[in-house]
């Protein structure tokens, strides 16, 4: 793991926008973990993480040079390994399908892929609130 220097402290409106996009990334998680999508479906694919995801890319000037960019990148990264992921476990189960076995893998690895974004989002907006970068 490498550590992540930091040149200047951000501003508190940064901190605070970094916060409100790990809040878009959770509300994301739970209208999937309670609603009729599927957790990772959800955060894919909801308005929310879409919002938090352009917001990253907008404002990933502004954060450079801070702490905050760990974050940042560690937010993005989150969202297009959670896309990787799930069509990679498309890609595996579909085959699988005609066997039957798809019908199981399928769901099983949707349920890992949330549980992963579930601890991606809580372990960065943990660090978040320490004042802690993300390790790049």
């Amino acid at each position: 793991m490498t550590t992540y220097e930091v040149s200047t402290v951000p501003s508190e409106s940064l901190v605070r926008l970094t916060n409100v996009i790990y809040g878009l990334h959770a509300v994301s998680l739970v209208l999937g973990a309670f609603g009729a999508a599927t957790v990772v479906g959800s955060f894919l694919l909801g308005w929310p993480s879409i919002i938090a995801v352009v917001i990253n890319y907008v404002k990933r000037d502004d954060v450079r040079g801070t702490y905050l960019d760990s974050h940042f990148s560690w937010q993005i990264r989150t969202f297009w390994y959670a896309l990787l992921w799930v069509v990679v476990a498309t890609l595996i189960s579909l085959p699988l399908v005609l066997v039957l076995v798809g019908f199981i893998t399928w769901p099983v690895m949707m349920f890992a892929l949330g549980v992963w974004a579930i601890y991606r989002i809580a372990r960065g907006w943990i660090a978040l609130r320490d004042g802690r970068p993300m390790p790049v």
